[in-house]
């Protein structure tokens, strides 16, 4: 398959997969959500793949998905419509990323904003560069509607998920790694370097083995609830959409909506077209 908005990259046994539309931010449109879907389906399957690294392109992981393709295709969604679309594109592909049989490992520098923080934790590792940071101000700026994937609480603590989704703040790559949310913290100079070292080292070891140990770590979080609550958030999540804040910013232009953002987190990620989620 050909593709316009990823791009594929072996190193060995290490398959690296670029989000690629950095002049956006790496914004999540439909075709790349699609695309990447599509692209860790084909390394699950090949196996000469061993470790699946997921990298932005660019200044930025990812500003999270498309507003101002939501805008208009999306905004006037019937609940079903939006249903279906989000419960594929967003929830299914987020998991398809938790469960997916190999390692993978998420490389990130600059923004890894809102849809860009979903795909980044769903990933097994995350290896950040001094320059990452993590940001999900959509309960700031739309009304709750976005963060169909609540992993917050399971990656970065429940203190520190209600901080960042009640007051819209960002978690620089220091405070990411200090409270465990990153495995490490390089030099952006370093990040691919590190980053791909770390990889062939992980592929080194025998591939039944590792997809038995993800199996049972992966697991012990179902055990304690995870998938059964990032179940029953998605179907919470649904009912924002008609909430008097959502429409506000719908009808505003959900491509502006970030601006309102006290702390301006996204800076202003290409023009504010691109760079949260809806």
């Amino acid at each position: 398959m050909n593709y316009a908005t990823i791009e594929i990259e072996q190193h060995d046994a290490v398959r690296r997969i670029w989000l690629a539309r950095d002049s956006a931010r790496n914004a999540q449109s439909q075709q790349m959500l699609d695309e990447l879907d599509h692209a860790l389906s084909e390394a699950a399957a090949d196996d000469g793949v061993r470790v699946v690294v997921i990298g932005g392109r660019g200044q930025h992981f990812s500003a999270g998905h498309d507003l101002k393709e939501a805008q208009a295709k999306r905004a006037n969604f019937t609940v079903e419509e939006r249903w279906a679309y989000e419960s594929l594109r967003y929830f299914d592909y987020c998991m398809r990323i938790w469960d997916f049989p190999k390692p993978t490992i998420a490389q990130v520098q600059g923004a890894c904003v809102s849809g860009g923080f979903m795909i980044a934790n769903m990933c097994d590792l995350v290896v950040a560069s001094e320059s990452a940071y993590f940001s999900d101000p959509v309960g700031q700026t739309l009304g709750a509607a976005a963060t169909e994937v609540l992993i917050h609480p399971w990656v970065m603590g429940v203190r520190k998920a209600k901080e960042m989704l009640f007051a819209g703040g960002r978690v620089d790559a220091a405070e990411a790694l200090r409270i465990g949310m990153v495995n490490r913290v390089v030099p952006d100079a370093e990040l691919t370097a590190q980053t791909d070292e770390l990889a062939a080292r992980i592929a080194q070891a025998p591939p039944f083995g590792l997809r038995l140990i993800k199996r049972s770590l992966n697991r012990t979080l179902d055990s304690q609830g995870l998938r059964a609550a990032l179940s029953a958030h998605f179907d919470t999540h649904q009912l924002s959409h008609l909430s008097e804040g959502f429409l506000r910013a719908r009808d505003a232009g959900l491509a502006k909506a970030i601006v309102r953002s006290p702390s301006n987190e996204v800076r202003n990620e290409e023009s504010l077209n691109h760079g949260a989620q809806a």
